[in-house]
């Protein structure tokens, strides 16, 4: 009978362990200030499986939300045009990782309500031309990139008589090119350029006033959630974002922006 019982207590432990639900979040971890890999651990930065940390806007939301809900949480690691493909095959459960809902990214998946909402810019080099730009005409000319498959790179197509550059992969190669002058310029929304000239004080970035700008779909600046197609997990999300108010997800904008890694 002892034995018996001591089996029963540890088939309970053992099912107790492996029914515990943990929450695989898919970013780049590249793209701050929404998401960035540190070499040291934090009060706020998760653990990655290859090594490092990673901490962010996203991260901090993830946190949040998995909180809400009970979920112990797990950051993956993912290049950027893995994402779609890690949600669609199970390997991750959700995306957040600074992306906008779409149309054909919501062809595939399905999108939560946004978590953060944004405008673009134009990120440039303060000494150089375009540093006093106030319209896309004044970018007339000038080399400008966008990151690859991102509805970043498709805007440029508004600015007349543009040099269209190559899309990159990713925002730090962007910034590295503007830096040695390849470039003029590239698309960004304006947390991720604030976030480049807090640690690249060469850099700075252009606003635009109304009329003068990109025009955009509000769900292209929008940032939300990515989810599975009929995923349950979009309403439970949607329950637990609508805790988190609008001057918390800025106060949490405002904290990472102070917090990211030196460029150094």
């Amino acid at each position: 009978m002892k034995k018996l019982l001591c089996a029963l207590i540890a088939l309970t432990l053992l099912l107790g362990v492996a029914g515990a639900e943990t929450l695989r979040v898919g970013m780049e971890c590249n793209y701050a200030p929404y998401n960035w890999t540190q070499a040291e651990a934090s009060d706020e930065a998760l653990p990655l499986a290859g090594g490092g940390y990673a901490d962010g806007y996203d991260v901090r939301i993830a946190r949040r939300i998995a909180e809400e809900l009970g979920y112990d949480i797990e950051i993956v690691k993912t290049e950027w045009d893995g994402l779609v493909p890690s949600l669609l095959s199970g390997n991750i459960d959700v995306i957040i990782a600074g992306m906008s809902p779409t149309a054909e990214r919501m062809a595939t998946i399905d999108f939560t309500d946004p978590y953060y909402e944004s405008e673009l810019v134009i990120v440039v080099r303060k000494d150089g031309e375009y540093a006093d730009a106030t319209s896309l005409a004044d970018f007339a000319g000038a080399r400008i990139t966008g990151q690859l498959n991102t509805f970043h790179y498709t805007v440029i197509d508004q600015i007349p008589d543009v040099q269209k550059q190559t899309a990159m992969d990713t925002f730090p190669t962007m910034i590295v090119a503007l830096n040695a002058g390849s470039i003029d310029g590239y698309i960004s929304e304006r947390p991720g350029a604030e976030s480049a000239i807090a640690t690249n004080p060469d850099l700075t970035y252009v606003e635009f006033a109304e009329g003068q700008g990109f025009e955009t779909d509000p769900a292209d600046t929008s940032i939300a959630i990515g989810v599975a197609k009929g995923s349950e997990l979009t309403a439970q999300i949607n329950e637990a974002l609508a805790t988190i108010s609008a001057e918390e997800r800025e106060q949490i904008m405002l904290d990472v922006l102070a917090a990211q890694p030196s460029a150094e």
